[in-house]
């Protein structure tokens, strides 16, 4: 079967984008990142891509009218490139309805908590961590889902989930839940790159 071209769209470090640059680079993905896009020009991230030959973009939003016009100029950008699949590894922007799609099914998003619990509008980055510790929950981990036009509520592909200790800090929590992060976007990427997901019934179902 022939290569899935990626994009992946980043906001900062880049670390979920290294994880899959290093799948690719060893062979456990059959694809080819074509594009590292961000919205953020100080973005970590696009140091890693250009450190990988991978073209490296930053679009300005403030450039736009609106989030329209910012959004088709990223398609503009993934389709001049081919891509198939588009991978969001800590994106914090908006996708419109027309994004979505114009890549239904074919967008992956992975977010730090097992949802449906701490999901959804406002929880982003450290502040679902937080919202984590104060409920005082003994698990969390979590989730490498399809982007579809609600918030976090696409097809869930992968889940993990790590313990939470008694005296659990909000760093000790990002550690533990990045590194798991790290291992289920790569798993689901391929699992998608080797044709082995189907959507049913807004469940995505792993192929024998």
């Amino acid at each position: 079967m022939s290569q899935i071209k990626i994009g992946v769209l980043i906001s900062g470090g880049g670390t979920n984008l290294q994880s899959i640059i290093d799948a690719v680079n060893n062979g456990q993905i059959n694809a080819s990142i074509e594009v590292v896009i961000s919205n953020k020009s100080n973005a970590y991230g696009l140091e890693r891509a250009k450190k990988n030959d991978i073209d490296a973009l930053f679009i300005n939003s403030k450039e736009y009218k609106d989030i329209t016009e910012f959004n088709d100029e990223i398609i503009k950008q993934l389709k001049l490139r081919d891509v198939d699949l588009v991978v969001l590894a800590g994106y914090l922007k908006i996708l419109t309805p027309e994004f979505i799609s114009e890549y239904k099914n074919r967008i992956i998003n992975i977010h730090p908590s097992l949802i449906p619990s701490f999901c959804g509008g406002g929880y982003y980055g450290e502040r679902v961590h937080n919202a984590v510790l104060e409920k005082g929950v003994k698990v969390t981990g979590a989730t490498v889902h399809f982007v579809d036009e609600g918030t976090d509520t696409g097809p869930i592909i992968l889940q993990d989930v790590v313990k939470i200790d008694d005296d659990e800090s909000l760093d000790s929590l990002k550690k533990k839940v990045l590194n798991i992060e790290h291992k289920i976007l790569v798993k689901a990427i391929k699992l998608y790159c080797d044709d082995k997901l189907i959507i049913k019934n807004n469940k995505a179902i792993m192929k024998g």
